[in-house]
């Protein structure tokens, strides 16, 4: 088989360059000698369409509304795996055996505990501080904590860098909720699931027994597998970029925290609530959806649409119908935001502007519900997407520092500032 070259003229002379071709995907030209070949480089503001890395852990096809884990449709892994379960398979490339499964979860299962100076840092932060702005502190801190002999070279420091911060994120997150909210902290146990771990530490009290319900577990389960990895999206990168240099992976996963931070990125999911609360009532749901096809007002309707989805997010499909189980068990069928959310959706669905623009609802949309009914306030939707997405974090990180074509993290510029200039006298200035 013909090795595919792109040819690319420039003053009249031709430079070729190989065409690489991934599993699934477009094919890409790879560049990496066109500087010393041309003494050109290439502009691609946002990465819109350059490759920063190759990987195999995740896949999206935008077109098709598809995303794969290790090649496994999501839809299947919500509804057949637990999250460990889907954390396994993209640490290690292939889902669990029993046995594997068994040992696998006993290891985060005792590993989810802080250190007691850790838990100290807290008292550091202002009672109303946002929680996202405590976890990434506490996060970096972790670095302070897993320091000694760490070779990141070495499987086993992964390991128990990959360990460390699955099993503690959940504590950190809790944590961080309660300090806000002026509760006791809640110790982990090591008799309960992940999720539900996770919701006896946010909602549990000292003072009697706590039992996580099953149907809610359940939807922080599938939650958690939704947001676990998403390809090469901001924070990723951002975790990426930091590890590139040889960074201490808790200060990469922290990096990635402040990133996912943002309301483009992470915070949408509390964007599109804050929005479903401002139009009140199925009633205004027309008004509102007049003020998103005009141009001349701000107003955007959170929730619809995606970068890399130019069809129906899959995760939303899964969130509604978590979100339907979820108020269903709660007795909230009828809802005022579920309601106005179902009605949002199905003009979404009907309407021939949302169609043209494939505005489809996302994953955000139907999350921040789902989250809210559970008992989980807005400040802290971010938090749990980035203590699920830290699996796909620490995965992307060891991926990069395995990959033998690893290099640090350099892109270039285009400058467009001042040419250069000699410094006149003070006297001389304007």
């Amino acid at each position: 088989m013909t090795e595919r070259k792109a040819i690319l003229n420039i003053d009249g002379q031709a430079h070729e360059f190989p065409v690489m071709t991934p599993t699934y995907g477009n094919d890409c030209v790879d560049i990496r000698t066109l500087g010393g070949k041309t003494g050109l480089f290439t502009y691609d503001s946002g990465f819109l369409s350059t490759a920063s890395c190759k990987s195999a852990i995740t896949f999206i096809d935008g077109d098709k509304g598809e995303l794969l884990y290790r090649g496994y449709p999501i839809e299947q892994l919500a509804e057949k795996c637990s999250f460990l379960e889907v954390a396994y398979l993209l640490r290690h490339g292939e889902l669990p055996s029993a046995k594997q499964k068994d040992a696998f979860e006993d290891n985060i299962r005792h590993h989810t505990l802080v250190h007691d100076q850790l838990i100290r840092f807290y008292n550091g932060f202002r009672r109303d501080a946002h929680p996202m702005a405590v976890i990434i502190g506490v996060v970096g801190a972790l670095s302070a904590f897993y320091y000694q002999s760490m070779n990141y070279s070495g499987l086993g420091h992964r390991d128990v860098s990959f360990t460390n911060v699955v099993a503690k994120l959940p504590t950190i997150v809790a944590m961080a909720y309660r300090y806000n909210a002026g509760l006791p902290f809640m110790y982990p146990r090591n008799d309960l699931g992940y999720a539900e771990n996770f919701m006896y530490m946010m909602f549990g009290v000292p003072c009697e027994e706590y039992k996580p319900n099953p149907v809610l577990a359940h939807a922080l389960d599938v939650i958690f597998t939704l947001h676990a990895d998403h390809e090469q999206n901001a924070s990723t990168s951002t975790v990426r970029l930091a590890g590139s240099s040889g960074a201490n992976p808790f200060a990469c996963v922290a990096a990635g925290i402040a990133c996912l931070w943002g309301p483009a990125h992470g915070g949408a999911n509390e964007a599109c609530l804050k929005m479903l609360e401002e139009i009140g009532d199925v009633s205004r749901v027309g008004e509102y959806i007049a003020r998103a096809k005009d141009k001349n007002d701000p107003f955007k309707l959170m929730g619809f649409g995606h970068r890399v989805y130019k069809n129906f997010d899959p995760r939303a499909k899964l969130m509604g119908k978590v979100c339907a189980n979820v108020l269903a068990e709660l007795g909230l069928e009828n809802d005022r935001l579920f309601k106005l959310a179902q009605k949002l959706e199905k003009i979404a669905l009907e309407d021939d502007y949302f169609i043209e623009k494939k505005l489809y609802p996302n994953v955000d949309f139907y999350s921040g519900i789902v989250q809210k009914a559970i008992g989980i306030p807005t400040s802290m939707f971010t938090c749990i997407f980035a203590l699920a997405r830290s699996v796909g974090w620490m995965c992307q990180w060891e991926e990069m520092l395995t990959d033998p074509e690893y290099k640090i993290g350099r892109p270039r510029q285009l400058y467009i500032g001042a040419a250069r200039r000699d410094v006149p006298a003070l006297a001389e200035r304007g």
